[in-house]
């Protein structure tokens, strides 16, 4: 075993693999962008490097910042994590040159599977099955327009260097394929610094299944069974589980030999993952070979009692598998979602700010919670956006399913946009729970992403009313500002009304405020009377901890979260979310709620593309602007038909959040949609 290995990555894989290193008693260095100085692996790490400044070309992607770090703290091995330069064979070659160990499969094993195109070549002449498709070298666009056309619409263009839902662009139709090629290879090129592309046709409901394989230096390789990733959102998962539900023994067979055969075929050794679609008829094609250790591995390690990165660790050093394919055995159901700094009903477009509340529930045996950032860290915009890890064991899948819903109820993150109401919308799905997934029923149900768009009913009303006139109390009562609404001989009364804030609309991602609901307040001697509607009764809301309550209204009683967030009431009920805001006397709906068209950046980013001349006249929904933020492509549409007077940031510029991105001006009497945020990101 290693006395010392460098991990070339940061986040919660970096904590992950040094919560092994330390299990196993090996020293650990980590290395970090001037962004991540203080960043949790940094300060779990033995030692700490700087290699560069935030961007991840100057840092990350360093292949000689990170071989000297090596170097000089006296490292053997180097573990490359996931992302970043994982599956890089010029990195894995460097390391070797190096005099270092590269914790991974052989070069040529990454090499012949580095490309996606060669990958399939290699499969199909190992008999694995492939999608008809185009895996040429040429990348000419005419070329790749009439190779679409010969596969036949919808076709999937996919960057060949790709991975983690990167560079991957469905086209429905010709008259698409242009502008969705060019921003695939924009995206390929930004993140793998690689613009080539593979065309696949696309199968419309298919379900996504990996095979988790390993390998040693005897030759022996082995499977740990399956993985079910369908649950995705942009072609990237949200939620994974082991094993894959409704899959029968013999589809298990056939599925995991290929994947030990694909991995035969190139002498692999060390972790890897050979994803498959599975068709509902039971066939399957090969997708792609990813030579590294993947986001989803806890729930294998879950349902086998496995570590996988101990097992890395042993490989590389020149160990032997621990165990032979008859001992490895599965028990139980295990379900991991991920966590993200994002909104869902804006397309899932990511946020970014600092985390003033991040709490997840306890770990124990049964629940398992990987991240790399505690309550008060900053999420920046140079990296993934994902928070965090949750995942859950069980007996079985049902058990596994409640286990999760309990868990995410637990959760509480404020700063930044998250994603925790949509997975437990997703948790509690008809749909999830009868484990009939496919890679777009996220898509298909779209009340997953925006919820359930009703009013608030009367309990909802009733929590609002008590939580706005319990902080209005004050901090050190008298008689003269007790707030209890006494009076001499009677008793106060007076109305609150709340504007219900509704979801994004799909199409925009504006939202639009809903009729005011109002609550008459009734201050009794006995306590408070609260009328709504045709209803008056009793209320009181008792306090369970910092954000959790009891409320009593007349003989209803139910438990419900409040949070207040710039001057908006959260309210959460069950699986259903409210946003409220209380409607001031003295100004009006229309002077509270005024829907400017706007052509602002939504996070700070960079602009890679201008799409229109300045001077041009455009129709509303025209793209005019690209913004990169994140690893990901947002696209600033036109709110009207008008003209674009100019642009107010260059191509390459970095911008702020709510930075001016252009001068527009709106033709006479077009119509407007009122707040046209970016498009919804394109898949």
């Amino acid at each position: 075993m290693f006395d010392k290995i460098l991990i070339a990555n940061r986040g919660e894989i970096a904590c992950r693999v040094i919560a092994t290193c330390r299990r196993l008693g090996v020293a650990t260095v980590a290395v970090y962008s001037e962004a991540d100085a203080a960043a949790r692996h940094v300060r779990l790490a033995d030692q700490a490097v700087c290699i560069g400044a935030a961007a991840a070309r100057d840092s990350y992607l360093r292949i000689p910042a990170i071989i000297d770090a090596a170097r000089q703290c006296g490292a053997q091995a180097i573990h490359p994590g996931y992302g970043f330069l994982s599956e890089n064979p010029q990195f894995a070659q460097s390391c070797l040159a190096a005099g270092l160990i590269f914790i991974g499969p052989p070069v040529a094993a990454m090499r012949a599977m580095s490309s996606k195109a060669s990958a399939k070549q290699l499969m199909q002449r190992c008999g694995v099955p492939l999608l008809p498709g185009y895996h040429g070298e040429e990348q000419d666009p005419a070329h790749l327009r009439r190779e679409a056309e010969r596969i036949g619409y919808p076709v999937l263009i996919k960057a060949t260097a790709g991975g983690g839902g990167k560079g991957m662009r469905v086209v429905e139709s010709a008259a698409v394929f242009d502008e969705r090629l060019a921003s695939c290879q924009r995206e390929a090129r930004a993140s793998f610094n690689d613009a080539r592309v593979l065309l696949e046709k696309y199968l419309q409901q298919p379900r996504h299944i990996e095979v988790q394989i390993f390998g040693d230096n005897d030759g022996q390789i082995v499977h740990l069974f399956e993985r079910d990733c369908s649950a995705q959102r942009r072609h990237q998962k949200v939620l994974e589980e082991a094993p894959a539900p409704h899959l029968s023994e013999a589809q298990r067979e056939r599925m995991t030999r290929a994947a030990c055969d694909a991995a035969r075929a190139v002498d692999y050794t060390g972790a890897g993952t050979v994803e498959f679609l599975l068709e509902a008829g039971g066939g399957f094609y090969f997708m792609e070979m990813n030579t590294r250790i993947q986001v989803e591995h806890p729930v294998t390690e879950m349902i086998t009692g496995l570590d996988l990165v101990e097992w890395q660790l042993r490989v590389a050093a020149g160990e032997a598998l621990p165990l032979s394919q008859q001992q490895i055995a599965m028990h139980g159901h295990a379900i991991e979602v991920r966590l993200y700094a994002e909104v869902p009903e804006a397309g899932f477009l990511p946020s970014s700010g600092t985390l003033r509340r991040f709490e997840l529930p306890a770990a124990s045996g049964a629940l398992r919670i990987e991240t790399g950032i505690e309550a008060g860290d900053r999420v920046g915009i140079d990296y993934d956006p994902m928070l965090a890890k949750l995942i859950v064991h069980a007996g079985t899948r049902r058990e596994a399913v409640a286990a999760l819903r309990a868990a995410l109820s637990q959760v509480r993150i404020a700063g930044v946009g998250n994603n925790v109401m949509f997975l437990r919308r997703l948790a509690a799905s008809r749909t999830f729970a009868a484990g009939r997934l496919d890679i777009g029923f996220i898509e298909r149900e779209r009340a997953l992403v925006a919820g359930a768009p009703k009013p608030p009913d009367a309990a909802v009303l009733a929590a609002a009313a008590l939580w706005t006139i319990r902080q209005e109390r004050p901090a050190a009562p008298c008689a003269w500002n007790a707030g209890d609404g006494w009076r001499l001989n009677g008793f106060l009364t007076r109305t609150l009304e709340f504007d219900c804030v509704g979801v994004a609309d799909a199409a925009t991602g504006a939202a639009a405020p809903a009729a005011p609901s109002a609550v008459a307040v009734q201050y009794r001697a006995d306590g408070l009377r609260l009328a709504i509607g045709e209803r008056t009764a009793a209320a009181l809301l008792r306090a369970q901890d910092s954000d959790s309550f009891y409320l009593q209204y007349g003989a209803e009683g139910v438990r419900l979260q409040i949070e207040e967030e710039a001057g908006q009431l959260h309210i959460v009920v069950g699986d259903d979310e409210y946003r409220l805001h209380r409607r001031d006397p003295l100004r009006s709906s229309a002077d509270a709620y005024v829907a400017e068209a706007s052509l602002a950046a939504p996070m700070p980013g960079r602009v890679i593309a201008q799409l229109v001349t300045a001077g041009s006249a455009v129709i509303k929904g025209e793209p005019l602007l690209i913004l990169e933020a994140m690893k990901m492509e947002h696209t600033i549409c036109a709110p009207a038909n008008g003209t674009v007077r100019g642009y107010r940031a260059a191509v390459g510029e970095q911008v702020r959040e709510g930075w001016d991105l252009i001068d527009f001006e709106a033709t006479p009497g077009s119509p407007s949609p009122g707040s046209p945020s970016p498009e919804v990101p394109r898949p």
